[in-house]
């Protein structure tokens, strides 16, 4: 039988974290799985891990390539996967025992959604943890608030096109990625429970990232969907214009920093609860 779900799982250079990524993978409550473990070049023992746990669990599937970056690594998995549902799993991150079986829990009684995910909890060099908001198209545009390592059908991913590959800086591929499922009105499902433990360490992604990569990526996003963005700017100034008055108070009574993002979606993220 093929297995109902398959997991990403791209490594570069990831000795120190392998074991106890794979481990949390073994460790599942949902088995019919498989793990596509792809070395993206590597210079250390991860390749030497890999095989471990291919010979331990032909589960584990394992394959190398020359370094081409997170979304070309993903996009590579996921064609040889041979799943129903996918999982990208970061290869210093862990599930949490019961995140698979929840998920099939819920695509098979609401076939109607195509992705589920939950929050996580940070370890590492920062703990506690990270909650992620019921997803909204308006305001994952603004930025991402939801973590790859979020549970969806093969069949959406083909949909999109994959994750997009010519991003000028990789980091921001499932930004992009959740953007346009949202775009083709995918429904998305919120678990509202911990579902993976997401590692920080000095040199992990989410320290490293400057403040030139991200503006280079937002401006990169909002030329491909310009439509998208146009039209939600044109919703959040009607809004404002409704209700004036409120903004005008509100804006007085409320420490905002304006950029790109939060001039544009004003009236979206931060007051289109309060207002009828």
């Amino acid at each position: 039988m093929n297995p109902i779900i398959s997991i990403i799982i791209p490594c570069y250079n990831s000795e120190a974290t392998l074991n106890k990524t794979f481990n949390s993978v073994i460790e599942q409550e949902f088995q019919n799985w498989e793990a596509l473990i792809i070395n993206d070049g590597s210079t250390d023992d991860t390749e030497k891990i890999a095989l471990e746990w291919v010979n331990k669990d032909n589960r584990f599937k394992y394959f190398s390539k020359q370094n081409e970056g997170l979304g070309k690594t993903r996009n590579f998995g996921i064609n040889k996967a041979t799943g129903t549902y996918i999982l990208p799993l970061d290869s210093d991150n862990l599930i949490e025992r019961d995140f698979i079986q929840d998920a099939i829990n819920v695509f098979e009684n609401n076939p109607e959604i195509g992705v589920v995910h939950g929050h996580a909890e940070y370890f590492g060099e920062q703990t506690g943890i990270w909650k992620v908001d019921d997803y909204q198209l308006e305001k994952i545009l603004v930025h991402n608030y939801i973590d790859a390592c979020a549970i969806y059908k093969k069949e959406l991913w083909k949909k999109v096109g994959g994750y997009d590959q010519n991003m000028p800086h990789q980091g921001h591929e499932d930004w992009d990625f959740w953007i346009a499922l949202g775009i083709h009105g995918v429904k998305f499902y919120h678990l509202k429970k911990i579902t993976f433990k997401y590692y920080v360490s000095s040199s992990s992604m989410i320290r490293s990232f400057s403040e030139n990569m991200l503006m280079s990526n937002q401006e990169y996003i909002v030329k491909k969907y310009n439509l998208e963005y146009h039209l939600q700017y044109c919703k959040a100034i009607l809004l404002i214009q409704k209700n004036e008055e409120y903004f005008r108070k509100k804006l007085k009574s409320k420490k905002i920093v304006i950029n790109l993002f939060t001039n544009m979606f004003l009236g979206f993220v931060f007051f289109k609860d309060d207002v009828i």
